[in-house]
Protein backbone atom coordinates (compact mmCIF):
# COMPACT_ATOMS: atom_id res chain seq x y z
CA UNK A 1 0.00 0.00 0.00
CA UNK A 2 2.87 2.37 0.73
CA UNK A 3 4.45 1.46 -2.60
CA UNK A 4 1.23 2.18 -4.48
CA UNK A 5 0.86 5.55 -2.75
CA UNK A 6 4.50 6.40 -3.55
CA UNK A 7 3.96 5.50 -7.20
CA UNK A 8 0.77 7.55 -7.31
CA UNK A 9 2.17 10.80 -5.91
CA UNK A 10 5.83 10.60 -6.95
CA UNK A 11 6.72 8.19 -9.75
CA UNK A 12 3.58 8.75 -11.81
CA UNK A 13 4.49 12.44 -12.09
CA UNK A 14 8.11 11.80 -12.99
CA UNK A 15 9.61 12.51 -9.58
CA UNK A 16 7.49 15.50 -8.64
CA UNK A 17 4.68 14.99 -6.19
CA UNK A 18 2.43 17.34 -8.14
CA UNK A 19 2.48 17.63 -11.90
CA UNK A 20 3.69 21.08 -12.89
CA UNK A 21 5.21 21.67 -9.43
CA UNK A 22 8.98 21.32 -9.89
CA UNK A 23 9.50 22.66 -6.36
CA UNK A 24 7.92 19.52 -4.89
CA UNK A 25 10.48 16.75 -5.22
CA UNK A 26 10.92 13.29 -3.77
CA UNK A 27 13.36 12.93 -0.86
CA UNK A 28 16.65 11.15 -1.24
CA UNK A 29 16.71 7.46 -2.08
CA UNK A 30 18.96 6.86 0.95
CA UNK A 31 16.29 8.24 3.28
CA UNK A 32 13.62 6.09 1.68
CA UNK A 33 15.80 2.97 1.94
CA UNK A 34 16.22 3.65 5.66
CA UNK A 35 12.46 4.07 6.01
CA UNK A 36 11.90 0.75 4.26
CA UNK A 37 14.48 -0.96 6.48
CA UNK A 38 12.77 0.29 9.63
CA UNK A 39 9.39 -0.70 8.21
CA UNK A 40 10.61 -4.26 7.70
CA UNK A 41 11.79 -4.35 11.32
CA UNK A 42 8.40 -3.01 12.41
CA UNK A 43 6.69 -5.70 10.35
CA UNK A 44 8.58 -8.37 12.29
CA UNK A 45 7.51 -6.80 15.60
CA UNK A 46 3.85 -6.62 14.52
CA UNK A 47 4.05 -10.21 13.22
CA UNK A 48 5.28 -11.39 16.62
CA UNK A 49 2.39 -9.49 18.23
CA UNK A 50 0.00 -11.24 15.85
CA UNK A 51 1.51 -14.58 16.81
CA UNK A 52 0.92 -13.71 20.47
CA UNK A 53 -2.73 -12.89 19.72
CA UNK A 54 -3.13 -16.22 17.91
CA UNK A 55 -1.62 -18.05 20.87
CA UNK A 56 -3.94 -16.26 23.30
CA UNK A 57 -6.88 -17.01 21.01
CA UNK A 58 -6.03 -20.72 20.97
CA UNK A 59 -6.03 -20.68 24.76
CA UNK A 60 -9.36 -18.88 24.95
CA UNK A 61 -7.84 -15.75 26.48
CA UNK A 62 -9.01 -13.15 23.96
CA UNK A 63 -12.38 -11.49 23.47
CA UNK A 64 -12.33 -12.11 19.70
CA UNK A 65 -15.42 -13.77 18.27
CA UNK A 66 -16.42 -15.06 14.84
CA UNK A 67 -20.22 -15.33 15.02
CA UNK A 68 -21.92 -12.01 14.34
CA UNK A 69 -24.99 -13.13 16.29
CA UNK A 70 -22.95 -13.27 19.50
CA UNK A 71 -23.48 -9.51 19.80
CA UNK A 72 -26.03 -7.08 18.29
CA UNK A 73 -25.30 -5.87 14.74
CA UNK A 74 -24.89 -2.30 15.94
CA UNK A 75 -22.05 -3.46 18.19
CA UNK A 76 -19.83 -3.97 15.13
CA UNK A 77 -19.85 -0.24 14.42
CA UNK A 78 -19.68 0.75 18.08
CA UNK A 79 -16.70 -1.50 18.81
CA UNK A 80 -14.91 -0.27 15.68
CA UNK A 81 -15.34 3.36 16.74
CA UNK A 82 -14.34 2.52 20.32
CA UNK A 83 -11.05 0.94 19.23
CA UNK A 84 -10.20 3.95 17.04
CA UNK A 85 -10.84 6.36 19.93
CA UNK A 86 -8.84 4.23 22.37
CA UNK A 87 -5.98 3.77 19.91
CA UNK A 88 -5.92 7.48 19.19
CA UNK A 89 -5.63 8.24 22.91
CA UNK A 90 -2.90 5.63 23.39
CA UNK A 91 -1.00 6.96 20.39
CA UNK A 92 -1.26 10.57 21.54
CA UNK A 93 0.05 9.82 25.03
CA UNK A 94 2.89 7.55 23.92
CA UNK A 95 3.82 9.71 20.93
CA UNK A 96 4.07 12.82 23.07
CA UNK A 97 6.04 10.90 25.69
CA UNK A 98 8.49 9.59 23.07
CA UNK A 99 9.36 13.16 22.14
CA UNK A 100 10.89 13.66 25.57
CA UNK A 101 14.64 14.18 25.05
CA UNK A 102 15.55 11.14 27.17
CA UNK A 103 13.35 8.79 25.11
CA UNK A 104 13.45 10.29 21.62
CA UNK A 105 16.83 8.82 20.53
CA UNK A 106 15.83 5.30 21.61
CA UNK A 107 12.20 5.16 20.52
CA UNK A 108 11.35 7.71 17.86
CA UNK A 109 14.33 9.24 16.07
CA UNK A 110 14.14 6.77 13.18
CA UNK A 111 10.67 7.95 12.24
CA UNK A 112 11.89 11.53 11.87
CA UNK A 113 15.02 10.86 9.83
CA UNK A 114 13.26 11.22 6.49
CA UNK A 115 12.49 14.85 5.69
CA UNK A 116 10.11 15.36 4.10
CA UNK A 117 8.28 12.13 4.99
CA UNK A 118 6.91 9.86 2.29
CA UNK A 119 4.49 6.91 2.30
CA UNK A 120 7.51 4.75 3.18
CA UNK A 121 7.76 6.69 6.48
CA UNK A 122 4.31 5.53 7.60
CA UNK A 123 5.56 2.49 9.55
CA UNK A 124 9.23 3.39 9.82
CA UNK A 125 9.35 2.83 13.57
CA UNK A 126 12.30 2.10 15.78
CA UNK A 127 11.86 -1.41 17.24
CA UNK A 128 10.92 -0.16 20.72
CA UNK A 129 8.27 2.16 19.32
CA UNK A 130 6.87 -0.61 17.11
CA UNK A 131 6.63 -2.81 20.21
CA UNK A 132 4.86 -0.05 22.13
CA UNK A 133 2.21 0.38 19.42
CA UNK A 134 1.82 -3.37 18.89
CA UNK A 135 1.15 -3.86 22.60
CA UNK A 136 -2.04 -1.82 22.27
CA UNK A 137 -3.41 -4.18 19.64
CA UNK A 138 -2.59 -7.19 21.80
CA UNK A 139 -4.16 -5.62 24.89
CA UNK A 140 -7.36 -4.49 23.18
CA UNK A 141 -8.32 -7.99 22.00
CA UNK A 142 -7.82 -9.26 25.55
CA UNK A 143 -10.30 -6.84 27.11
CA UNK A 144 -12.77 -5.71 24.43
CA UNK A 145 -15.07 -8.09 22.51
CA UNK A 146 -14.24 -7.68 18.81
CA UNK A 147 -15.40 -9.54 15.76
CA UNK A 148 -12.57 -10.64 13.48
CA UNK A 149 -13.99 -8.37 10.76
CA UNK A 150 -13.86 -5.42 13.16
CA UNK A 151 -10.24 -6.14 13.99
CA UNK A 152 -9.33 -6.32 10.29
CA UNK A 153 -11.21 -3.06 9.67
CA UNK A 154 -9.20 -1.37 12.43
CA UNK A 155 -5.89 -2.65 11.03
CA UNK A 156 -6.84 -1.54 7.51
CA UNK A 157 -7.88 1.90 8.75
CA UNK A 158 -4.63 2.24 10.68
CA UNK A 159 -2.57 1.36 7.61
CA UNK A 160 -4.40 3.60 5.15
CA UNK A 161 -4.57 6.51 7.59
CA UNK A 162 -0.85 6.32 8.36
CA UNK A 163 0.02 6.40 4.66
CA UNK A 164 -2.30 9.31 3.88
CA UNK A 165 -0.95 11.28 6.85
CA UNK A 166 2.58 10.96 5.45
CA UNK A 167 1.81 12.14 1.92
CA UNK A 168 2.67 15.71 2.87
CA UNK A 169 0.56 18.84 2.31
CA UNK A 170 1.84 19.42 -1.24
CA UNK A 171 0.82 16.04 -2.60
CA UNK A 172 -2.94 16.62 -2.53
CA UNK A 173 -5.09 19.61 -3.53
CA UNK A 174 -4.36 22.51 -1.20
CA UNK A 175 -7.93 22.60 0.05
CA UNK A 176 -8.07 18.87 0.83
CA UNK A 177 -8.08 19.05 4.66
CA UNK A 178 -9.48 22.55 4.98
CA UNK A 179 -13.16 22.14 5.62
CA UNK A 180 -15.28 21.25 8.65
CA UNK A 181 -14.09 17.63 8.61
CA UNK A 182 -10.46 18.72 8.54
CA UNK A 183 -11.02 20.46 11.85
CA UNK A 184 -11.61 17.13 13.55
CA UNK A 185 -9.76 14.52 11.47
CA UNK A 186 -6.00 14.35 11.06
CA UNK A 187 -4.76 14.50 7.48
CA UNK A 188 -1.50 15.13 5.62
CA UNK A 189 -1.45 18.88 6.25
CA UNK A 190 -2.02 18.40 9.98
CA UNK A 191 0.59 15.65 10.42
CA UNK A 192 3.19 17.24 8.16
CA UNK A 193 3.44 20.09 10.65
CA UNK A 194 4.48 17.56 13.28
CA UNK A 195 7.40 16.48 11.10
CA UNK A 196 8.44 20.14 10.81
CA UNK A 197 7.72 21.25 14.37
CA UNK A 198 8.18 18.39 16.79
CA UNK A 199 6.25 20.02 19.62
CA UNK A 200 2.82 19.96 17.93
CA UNK A 201 0.28 17.48 16.52
CA UNK A 202 0.73 14.14 18.27
CA UNK A 203 -2.58 12.44 17.39
CA UNK A 204 -3.26 9.58 15.00
CA UNK A 205 -6.86 9.90 13.78
CA UNK A 206 -8.52 12.85 15.49
CA UNK A 207 -7.44 16.37 16.38
CA UNK A 208 -9.33 16.72 19.65
CA UNK A 209 -6.47 15.60 21.91
CA UNK A 210 -4.16 18.20 20.37
CA UNK A 211 -6.87 20.84 20.70
CA UNK A 212 -7.77 19.87 24.27
CA UNK A 213 -4.20 19.63 25.57
CA UNK A 214 -2.78 22.64 23.74
CA UNK A 215 -0.54 20.91 21.21
CA UNK A 216 -2.30 22.04 18.04
CA UNK A 217 -0.44 24.63 16.00
CA UNK A 218 -2.55 27.82 16.08
CA UNK A 219 -1.69 28.55 12.46
CA UNK A 220 -3.31 25.28 11.43
CA UNK A 221 -6.53 26.02 13.28
CA UNK A 222 -6.75 29.48 11.79
CA UNK A 223 -6.10 28.11 8.33
CA UNK A 224 -8.84 25.50 8.56
CA UNK A 225 -11.37 27.94 9.97
CA UNK A 226 -10.76 30.39 7.12
CA UNK A 227 -10.56 27.73 4.41
CA UNK A 228 -6.95 28.53 3.62
CA UNK A 229 -3.87 26.33 3.45
CA UNK A 230 -0.93 25.75 5.73
CA UNK A 231 2.11 27.42 4.29
CA UNK A 232 5.23 25.24 4.25
CA UNK A 233 8.19 26.26 6.35
CA UNK A 234 11.47 27.20 4.67
CA UNK A 235 14.18 24.52 4.78
CA UNK A 236 16.08 24.28 8.03
CA UNK A 237 13.43 25.83 10.27
CA UNK A 238 12.23 22.61 11.88
CA UNK A 239 12.93 22.76 15.56
CA UNK A 240 14.85 20.06 17.39
CA UNK A 241 12.92 17.50 19.35
CA UNK A 242 11.98 18.85 22.72
CA UNK A 243 10.03 17.80 25.73
CA UNK A 244 6.31 18.36 25.38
Amino acid sequence: MAGFAYWLVYLRTGGSAVAGRPDVQAPSSAAMREDIRLSVVSTVVFALATAAVMMFQDRGMTQLYGRVQDHPWWYLGLSYAAVLVLQDGWFYVTHRLLHRPALFPWFHRGHHRSRPPTPWTSFAFDPLEALLQALFLVAVVLVLPLHFITLMAVLTTMTVWAIVNHLGPDHLPLGFPHHWLGRWMIGPAHHSLHHRRHGVHFGLYFTFWDRLLGTEDPDYGASVSTGGSVAPLPPGTMTAARGA
